[in-house]
């Protein structure tokens, strides 16, 4: 995620608790929002993806799903 992005959601945040925002702002603000958790939700998956369990023999399991 870009920094300019997430300043953005922050200055449409700031708008709208100070003087409300148009109906674009708020198209905008919710797209800019689901960008944001798409891409939080992914890198959690990249990292539990490379998580794996310590077996009491010699090695190492992926974690199931």
């Amino acid at each position: 995620m870009q920094p300019h992005t997430i300043d953005r959601i922050n200055q449409l945040a700031r708008k709208a608790r100070e003087s409300g925002l148009t109906e674009a702002e708020r198209e905008e603000q919710a797209l800019l929002r689901r960008e944001y958790i798409d891409a939080v939700k992914q890198s959690l998956r990249a990292q539990l993806d490379n998580v794996h369990m310590a077996e009491k023999t010699p090695g190492k399991a992926p974690l199931k799903k």
